[in-house]
């Protein structure tokens, strides 16, 4: 018979010490030939260019980049590294240049100098050309550079202040491109442009000619994508009210959705290198389709005809990110994961039948048992206005002997506001389910996943809707067996933690402890010092200033300190350039000054999110000790 032991004390496999050993994977891209396939991955504070060539029964992966560390500068990052015409194209994190790297390891060369932050590299097909957005003293510009590095880059595009997600036509002479201004961010309304180029004799290509095809104030565009042949556009587009599939055949002008019903093909853009569908070499699409925190990929009709068919994958994974078609074979590569498998890079054969799955590598380590772990079911309820609220509701995991009674409750708060909590690989929530804690993952009004009228919810209303929902979500779970109702903590970070720190001040005593990592206090300060991508987020979630001043110190709570009363745990990098550490500096004096019981960490050499292992290691260890005296004492 399994020991029985108190919630909370369940000795784990999920160790702090094997969570900081996994590694970041992204933006997986696959070389003209389709014989090499790269992508970036993290190690630490490392951001490498990693290859291999999938062929055989062991392909080896090489790391490519050398001692120049990898990591693309614009926004929050991503569009760090492609494989292009037989070489590796990767953006340099200390200098922000764009490098051209042989594919055997042979020395890194610059393509670009070295000043403002680069992202998205995009190579033309003859490889003579590179495209890429640039980003210099807050102008942002979609530049050219010869791809031998000959000469001074030109600027393409500009007037607009941000770009994203450049794509060549098949023959070279289009390029395709999202752009938007402030005050709306990509999900809230943006543009897909189409320019026709000219290639003056001893000059970089210019725009003949431009115009918008898809898009605008009010409605999302994500991931232009040409045709095998050129002649069609591919894009998603939230004109319906859900984010789907969408041709734009360049000839006639016509623009044709290829998804349609109540699910989500789209996601908010929060980094350069977002994509959600690939364009297969027969004109096929394979697309990620979700439903309720659940995903799926799915087989589209590129000219239009019948219905989405779902791919006949493992069912241990419910989430996908950057799936890449290779240019020469009816197979991709995707980033693949699920509640009990942590993240990995998939190469799916679609020549079989069913697909043939090879895993290429893998980002933890260690292999978690998986009675350790937890499966989460999708859950709703009812919030106080009469909207229903979703989201997933992690038990604890069963491998022990339970507590008389329903077990205490973590409500996780995702970042964002503008995201969502699906049921891919949670390392942070397998870590408190693996200890005896359950989680609720909360979508609060504003959180994407459902459709655009569920995110626009959150317009004004940030900082009372999602206290709200987290609130009523505990309430529920309470009522219905699941939490202990008197045994309640609530975690987040960046903009969940602003939602930490408001149900604190709003809610005292309803919440036993509080765990906030680079948590937003100060809305003013978050308006004023925030980078450029957030600089007007504010004008749609709270409201534009100076009008809404009165709002902003209503729902700051650093003004409001003194109804913080609850134990709360404070982490904060130094570097951070999202939430600078002044805010959390100026609560944790506040807390020390009236008594609360707190602990407050500043992690040297980190930013908007923890890197190093070390780091990793000690905010998990901090963490488990935390809630352990506070939740459970």
């Amino acid at each position: 018979m399994a020991e029985r032991r108190p919630y909370g004390l369940w000795d784990s496999p999920i160790t702090p010490d094997a969570l900081a050993g996994g590694i970041r994977l992204r933006g997986p891209s696959w070389d003209s030939d389709g014989r090499t396939l790269g992508w970036f991955e993290g190690r630490g504070d490392r951001g490498l260019a990693v290859v291999v060539a999938p062929e055989g029964s062991d392909p080896e992966i090489r790391d490519i980049s050398g001692d120049i560390l990898v990591r693309a500068g614009v926004g929050y990052g991503g569009g760090d590294f492609v494989v292009a015409s037989g070489l590796g194209w990767f953006i340099g994190h200390d200098s922000q240049r764009l490098y051209r790297q042989p594919l055997d390891g042979a020395p890194a060369q610059p393509v670009t100098p070295a000043f403002g932050e680069a992202a998205s590299p995009a190579v033309s097909p003859d490889g003579r050309w590179v495209a890429y957005v640039h980003s210099y003293e807050d102008v942002d510009v979609i530049a050219v550079a010869d791809s031998a590095g000959r000469g001074w880059p030109q600027h393409l595009a500009s007037r607009r202040d941000f770009y994203m997600q450049p794509v060549w036509s098949p023959r070279g002479d289009r390029l395709a491109w999202v752009e938007w201004d402030h005050p709306n961010m990509p999900w809230d309304g943006s543009e897909l442009r189409v320019a026709e180029l000219a290639f003056p004799e001893g000059a970089l290509p210019t725009i003949a000619a431009s115009k918008v095809v898809a898009g605008g104030p009010d409605e999302a565009i994500l991931q232009p994508a040409f045709s095998p042949d050129g002649d069609a556009l591919y894009f998603i587009s939230d004109a319906s009210g859900w984010g789907h599939l969408h041709c734009h055949d360049l000839a006639t002008g016509e623009t044709r959705a290829l998804t349609s019903g109540d699910c989500e093909y789209g996601t908010p853009a929060w980094g350069q290198g977002v994509g959600m569908f690939a364009v297969l070499p027969s004109g096929r699409v394979v697309a990620i389709r979700q439903r309720q925190g659940f995903a799926d990929l799915v087989l589209v009709d590129g000219a239009g005809g019948g219905e989405p068919r779902e791919l006949d994958l493992p069912a241990e994974y419910a989430s996908f990110e950057n799936p890449v078609a290779s240019p020469t074979e009816e197979r991709l590569a995707v980033i693949a994961s699920g509640p009990t498998t942590s993240l990995r890079i998939l190469l799916v054969d679609l020549d079989e039948n069913p697909p043939e799955v090879v895993t290429l590598r893998l980002s933890d380590p260690a292999a978690f048992p998986a009675a350790s772990l937890s499966v989460p079911d999708p859950v709703s309820w009812t919030n106080a206005a009469g909207s229903e609220v979703h989201g997933l509701y992690y038990p604890p995991a069963s491998d022990r002997s339970f507590d008389e009674g329903p077990p205490p409750l973590v409500v996780f708060v995702h970042g964002g506001p503008t995201d969502h909590v699906d049921a891919g690989w949670r390392p942070q929530i397998q870590f408190l389910a693996s200890r005896g804690y359950a989680v609720l993952a909360v979508n609060y009004r504003g959180s994407s996943g459902a459709g655009r009228e569920t995110m626009l919810a959150l317009r004004g209303e940030w900082g009372v809707a999602d206290v709200e929902d987290c609130r009523s979500g505990a309430e529920a779970m309470a009522a219905r067996g699941l939490a202990d109702g008197d045994r309640l903590a609530i975690l987040g970070g960046s903009a969940g933690g602003y939602t930490v720190l408001r149900s604190l001040q709003v809610h005292p005593g309803f919440y036993r402890a509080g765990v906030c990592y680079y948590g937003i206090s100060n809305l003013f300060t978050l308006a004023s010092d925030t980078h450029k991508f957030e600089a007007r987020y504010l004008d749609s979630l709270v409201g534009p200033l100076p009008d809404a001043s009165p709002r902003y110190r209503e729902r700051s709570p650093i003004f409001h300190a003194d109804s913080i009363a609850d134990p709360i745990a404070l982490f904060q990098g130094v570097e951070d350039r999202v939430v600078p550490r002044d805010q959390s500096d100026s609560l944790a004096a506040s807390l020390r000054t009236r008594g609360v019981p707190h602990e407050y960490h500043v992690y040297e050499g980190e930013g908007h999110g923890w890197r190093k292992r070390e780091t990793v290691e000690a905010f998990y260890s901090s963490v488990d000790r935390f809630l352990r005296q506070y939740l459970l004492g």
